[in-house]
């Protein structure tokens, strides 16, 4: 593939994730890395923000910032951990498990316009092209 062909097919997948974010935060009302957040902790139970700024690829500071949305919004706790001053731990509150509950009843639905352009079988091709491409696993 030549470099223009390759930044031709990254400029398609910029706009395809600009595209799909949003209207994913406009369906759900979250926006997909508080979205990610929150199911992390919901799965993964409390854990440092440093833990997240890893699972989840960003940096620090942006930790920083969507957490401090979520506390004002009252989905996550953040408590400093006591034997290390300068770390925090975060966990999810009883109102965010709700929230995504009743956000997961609404939107797991067959049809759903979030998901349902592309067939199982597309989904699955495009699952291991995106790990490929961010090398997570070796296909």
């Amino acid at each position: 593939m030549k470099l223009r062909e390759f930044s031709s097919l990254l400029y398609q997948i910029k706009i395809a994730n600009q595209e799909l974010t949003s209207k994913f935060e406009k369906v759900t009302g979250f926006s997909l890395t508080r979205y990610e957040l929150m199911m992390m902790l919901k799965e993964t139970g409390k854990c440092s923000q440093k833990e997240i700024q890893h699972r989840l690829g960003i940096d620090s500071a942006a930790v920083t910032r969507h957490l401090k949305i979520l506390e004002e919004k009252e989905y996550v706790i953040r408590e400093r951990n006591k034997e290390n001053n300068r770390e925090f731990f975060v966990e999810i509150t009883q109102k965010a498990r709700m929230d995504l509950e009743i956000c997961e009843k609404e939107h797991d639905r067959p049809q759903n316009p979030l998901y349902d352009v592309l067939s199982p079988t597309e989904e699955k091709q495009l699952q291991l092209l995106l790990k490929k491409l961010i090398k997570q696993e070796e296909v």
